[in-house]
């Protein structure tokens, strides 16, 4: 009974293997409406009542609310990733198993068909085991013949009960595992769903703020980011052991493509969870930059940060991925001279940027 509801469930997720061929959201993502839907925008941060900035402070202070809202889209957008590569793995680990189950069905079908004919056989025999009729037989060339007969007929009929069990046990556990990624499937899913929905509320509420300033005042705002940012490239310089950044090691043929690749983005959008060719996230260049220097790597910086081989930053060289903040949400490729190309977040576009013009939380090396 068991094994007729296994038989069951595999042919339900076999069936059910057609919606697999509706394709999963596409990596490269819409870019959100500037006017997010009634849900996005239920769940967006609180955005302070409009007022005109009416000084460098209040500016400065929306800067860094600016900033912090589009960290955190970062960081969702991370999720999302991560999601939809988990979502792309399971879907070809179900259909694997779907085709493992339908071949174990029909392997279940032959053997039962062998062991049928085994069964006939006996019965137009008259319905004596084999072992009988030998002993009823008067010719002794016939008996030893059917000696060897029966030695072959009795371990063919025990190859194929175990065989049959086998096969039998390999498909109930097929199904599990199908049944277990299928979970797994929509948990995946809904997590896409989550993280899309906070990419957008933070976008729209980043965008939000932007949008009450006058053109002279966002002409200010751009420049306070770029004054913050090098600031926090002359500290970071100001604690490196040479003045011109010096590399320490030599930079590999694949280095240098993976560096060739992803200078070659510049001037191209940021668009989350985009992998190029037209636009592109932070992790969707610098994956996409190793893997066209024959180098894949995984595809979300955090991902990034966990998996791949990290080094002292003195030691870096170009090539090498520098991951930022503390929750690894943004990466950029070291090209030397102390500069990075990265795409730094919505609204902005693939460019060269100063190493230590935010945050790092270290270096990895996807070559070592």
């Amino acid at each position: 009974m068991n094994r007729r509801h296994c038989a069951a469930a595999a042919i339900t997720l076999v069936c059910a293997l057609g919606l697999l061929t509706v394709p999963v959201q596409a990596m490269a993502a819409p870019t959100p409406d500037s006017s997010p839907s009634p849900s996005a925008s239920a769940s967006a941060p609180a955005v302070p009542p409009p007022a005109a900035p009416s000084s460098e402070k209040d500016l400065e202070k929306i800067r860094e609310q600016i900033e912090t809202l589009y960290r955190q889209a970062g960081a969702a957008t991370d999720a999302y990733n991560l999601a939809e590569e988990q979502t792309k793995k399971q879907s070809g680990e179900i259909v694997k198993l779907a085709k493992a189950i339908v071949d174990g069905q029909a392997r279940i079908a032959e053997l039962k068909d062998r062991a049928g004919a085994q069964a006939r056989e006996q019965y137009r025999n008259g319905g004596l085991p084999p072992g009988a009729q030998l002993v009823l037989s008067d010719d002794p060339q016939l008996f030893l013949d059917g000696v060897n007969k029966v030695r072959t007929s009795q371990q063919a009929s025990k190859t194929v009960l175990a065989e049959l069990t086998r096969t039998q046990e390999d498909l109930e556990t097929y199904t599990q595992d199908a049944s277990s990624n299928w979970h797994k499937l929509e948990t995946n899913r809904v997590k896409q769903a989550e993280a899309k929905k906070k990419i957008n509320a933070q976008i729209a509420a980043a965008e939000k703020l932007e949008s009450r300033l006058e053109k002279k005042e966002l002409a200010r705002l751009r420049q306070l980011e770029q004054d913050a940012a090098n600031r926090a490239q002359s500290a970071w310089l100001a604690t490196r052991p040479t003045p011109n950044i010096a590399v320490s090691g030599a930079t590999t043929a694949a280095g240098k493509a993976a560096v060739a690749f992803a200078t070659a983005q510049i001037g191209k959008p940021y668009v989350w969870g985009a992998t190029g060719p037209g636009s592109y996230d932070c992790s969707g260049l610098t994956s996409k930059a190793w893997a066209a220097a024959g180098r894949p790597i995984p595809r979300t910086s955090q991902e990034q940060w966990r998996l791949l081989p990290r080094i002292d930053i003195q030691d870096m060289r170009p090539g090498d991925l520098i991951i930022y903040h503390a929750d690894a949400s943004h990466v950029g490729m070291y090209v030397g001279d102390g500069a990075i190309v990265h795409s730094p977040r919505p609204g902005r576009h693939v460019t060269l940027a100063g190493a230590g013009s935010m945050k790092i939380l270290g270096v990895v090396r996807p070559d070592r």
